[in-house]
């Protein structure tokens, strides 16, 4: 283990959240928060000390960097950003509890945006802005921002995008991997700001506007209102429900569009995965609700919204969908599970995962019925090799025994089997809400804090997708000679 590389670059992440922090502070500033303004600062020094002092005494004698350095430096790294991401919740005292407002930062920066502030209203604009500002740094990953504008000596930092970035296989765009990262940020930056502007076309105020669409972009759910979204107009719904579609897409498909190989993107077998399911969900659910609003459209944009909030893993809501009928509350229940599409901002187990491990089942049975025939899964026309596969189903064993093991860690807390477990599913796959006390119209505050501490990992994990944390906590990780 290179550990000096290890604490070096950790503390040009903590540099990094100094500089980001300038932004809310700048929001505090503009309104005249001074409890705010005393407290970003406090932060903000935080982060400098912690990013100073590694940069001067820690400086690596090389940067090489293997997987394990990689990983270690990504699962450290969130977890340090969110114990200083929290000081501002904490300075100001709109979250008094440092465990809860731990739990606010990383519900922020796995882009999950579950909650538990019971009066989101009351909270001030710069913490606001704060809170949603970490779902768009964490969406496409703070390290991968790094790598877009830190250059870097090493040649092996697509550990960090392995590490970071979700997905089964994460590959290049450009042969250089820093020119990749810029590339996935100028996309992430220019769909945002036209969400922005089309939020603004539609009446929503600036502030608003620019709050719900770095949420959206982070697909995290943050909101500023306490119906979430439900209060505005009908097209401002329509807006962000089809821009929650857009960032559960893979983000290389945009790179495709860009380079004008529309076929390729088309053709594209998880878009069609993603596309179907949000379709057929929304159909169904239409229907099934009809009789609560008495109206299509009204049915077919709550539906809509809903589906695409759930599987994009977002979060926001325009109605409490915890009174729907069972088969609706049902069916979102199982998009919890699914998620997006690899290489997007969104959560959950994604659909090229679960079109391998489909696609591994079906030739399985095949190979029972002629054992002697090779078969390869083919995903897009390309054969995926055995690696991939394997790596893809220790991906869901471990998924289901972590998801097992936080759900009895919180099972003692004096809620419902329904509010327990939704709320394991919808932190493991950083969705936000979940159904009972944790759903639309609810919030987290009700569990202990040992409970909240179980959960802010969980969100971690589901976010960093298990590997980077088992492996930066293994202690055989750390037994090498330091370089």
């Amino acid at each position: 283990m290179n550990r000096r590389m290890v604490v070096y670059r950790i503390g040009q992440i903590m540099m990094l959240e100094a500089v980001l922090l300038i932004l809310p502070l700048l929001v505090s500033l503009l309104y005249g928060e001074t409890k705010c303004l005393l407290s970003f600062c406090a932060a903000i020094g935080t982060a400098l000390l912690l990013g100073v002092i590694p940069m001067i005494f820690m400086k690596p004698r090389d940067n090489v960097m293997f997987a394990r350095e990689g990983f270690t430096i990504v699962s450290f790294a969130w977890i340090l950003l969110s114990l200083v991401g929290a000081l501002p919740f904490f300075f100001t005292r709109e979250i008094p509890n440092y465990i809860d407002a731990f739990f606010e930062t990383v519900s922020g920066f796995t882009t999950t945006g579950a909650s538990l502030v019971p009066d989101v209203e009351a909270m001030s604009k710069g913490i606001l802005f704060w809170r949603s500002f970490t779902h768009w740094i964490g969406g496409m990953g703070i390290l991968v921002l790094m790598m877009a504008i830190i250059p870097t000596d090493s040649g092996r930092s697509m550990h960090i995008m392995r590490a970071e970035m979700p997905g089964p296989v994460v590959g290049k765009l450009v042969p250089k991997l820093r020119e990749t990262a810029k590339i996935l940020y100028l996309i992430y930056f220019a769909l945002t700001l036209i969400e922005t502007l089309l939020l603004l076309a539609g009446g929503m105020p600036l502030y608003d506007s620019v709050i719900h669409a770095l949420g959206t972009a982070g697909t995290g759910g943050y909101g500023i209102k306490g119906d979430s979204i439900g209060g505005y107009n009908p097209y401002l719904q329509w807006v962000i429900a089809v821009f929650m579609v857009i960032f559960g897409v893979n983000f290389n498909l945009y790179y495709l569009a860009l380079m004008k190989k529309f076929k390729a993107a088309v053709k594209n077998t998880e878009l069609w995965i993603f596309g179907t399911m949000i379709l057929v969900s929304t159909v169904i659910i239409s229907i099934n609700i009809f009789p609560v609003y008495g109206n299509v459209h009204d049915s077919v944009r709550n539906s809509f919204f809903q589906v695409t909030s759930i599987m994009s893993t977002t979060g926001y809501s325009t109605a409490d969908f915890n009174v729907w009928p069972s088969m609706s509350r049902n069916i979102l229940f199982i998009l919890m599970f699914i998620g997006g599409c690899a290489g997007s901002t969104a959560g959950g187990l994604k659909i090229s995962r679960l079109l391998i491990m489909f696609k591994s089942i079906v030739n399985d049975i095949r190979q029972q019925r002629h054992p002697r025939s090779v078969v390869k899964v083919k995903i897009d026309g390309k054969a995926l090799d055995d690696t991939t596969i394997r790596r893809v189903s220790t991906y869901f064993v471990l998924y289901c025994l972590l998801m097992v093991l936080v759900f009895l860690l919180i099972s003692f807390e004096p809620f419902d089997f329904e509010t327990n477990l939704t709320a394991t599913v919808s932190c493991f796959n950083n969705v936000g809400p979940g159904l009972g006390a944790v759903g639309p119209a609810g919030n987290y505050g009700g569990y202990s804090d040992f409970s909240t501490l179980v959960l802010s990992f969980a969100m971690l994990l589901g976010r960093l997708e298990i590997f980077p944390i088992l492996l930066a906590f293994n202690p055989t990780n750390w037994v090498n000679k330091n370089k």
